[in-house]
């Protein structure tokens, strides 16, 4: 089911933004030395579901071209703040949206999870695969069915920051579906509070046959459980892969 609204509207931006950077900070480390190569040649790192550019900032910093990417106006509107060093922070919607080419191709976050099927998931992975060129690095992470599996009977949650708080309910409605319903809390100008709600509806995949898929593309893949000494939760996968010189 698409979303009537893009995900990660204004206030859940924000809150994502200010309160949950430690996947992309955790990630950031092993992902800046997959790309070393690609840096050393000054090649162009395409970057998908960039969020609030908090993976697109260290990968600025550390010398690389970026072109950085999402599908939400809202989150497009923080990392142009705080990503100020990359080439382009443009909108790509998968599966549809062209593809630019690039030297590396790299996503934290589990953005083609946000997908409405498994079908325009291993779409989108195709279009990555035919946008890497000669010697590209490919480094995304996605949620695997065990990510719903481990998941069963999950308890609602909530998380407060100094000016923001998040409740979230949990449910997994097929093997495939993993639901999020959250509530956002910001201050206005005013010192009253606003609410918002969204609703996320990611679909899971069999990780083990990504590879498969992608050497009909020319991609040399693996599944790992993380890009390297960070710790994954259970049920999320690294996708690595290379297409040969």
């Amino acid at each position: 089911m698409q979303p009537s609204e893009p995900y990660y509207r204004d206030d859940l931006a924000l809150v994502h933004h200010r309160g949950f950077a430690f996947h992309a900070d955790a990630c950031a480390p092993d992902i800046l030395s997959l790309l070393e190569p690609i840096r050393r040649r000054n090649g162009l790192v395409l970057e998908i579901g960039c969020g609030s550019g908090l993976l697109t900032a260290r990968l600025v910093e550390t010398g690389h071209r970026v072109v950085a990417s999402d599908a939400s106006p809202s989150m497009l509107h923080l990392a142009r703040t705080v990503a100020t060093g990359a080439e382009e922070i443009r909108t790509l919607t998968l599966p549809d949206d062209p593809v630019p080419a690039a030297d590396a191709i790299v996503g934290v976050g589990h953005a083609l999870n946000y997908l409405p099927d498994v079908g325009s998931v291993e779409r989108a992975l195709l279009a990555l695969a035919r946008a890497l060129r000669p010697g590209g690095v490919l480094a995304i992470d996605l949620c695997d069915l065990d990510w719903g599996r481990t998941r069963q009977g999950e308890s609602n949650r909530g998380w407060v920051g100094e000016d923001w708080a998040l409740v979230t309910r949990f449910s997994t409605p097929s093997p495939d579906r993993y639901v999020r319903e959250m509530t956002t809390f910001v201050p206005n100008e005013d010192g009253s509070w606003r609410r918002d709600d969204e609703r996320h509806d990611n679909v899971l995949v069999d990780t083990a046959r990504l590879p498969g898929l992608l050497a009909t593309a020319g991609l040399e893949c693996e599944v790992r459980l993380s890009f390297g000494s960070e710790a994954f939760p259970p049920g999320l996968r690294a996708l690595i892969g290379q297409r040969p010189a």
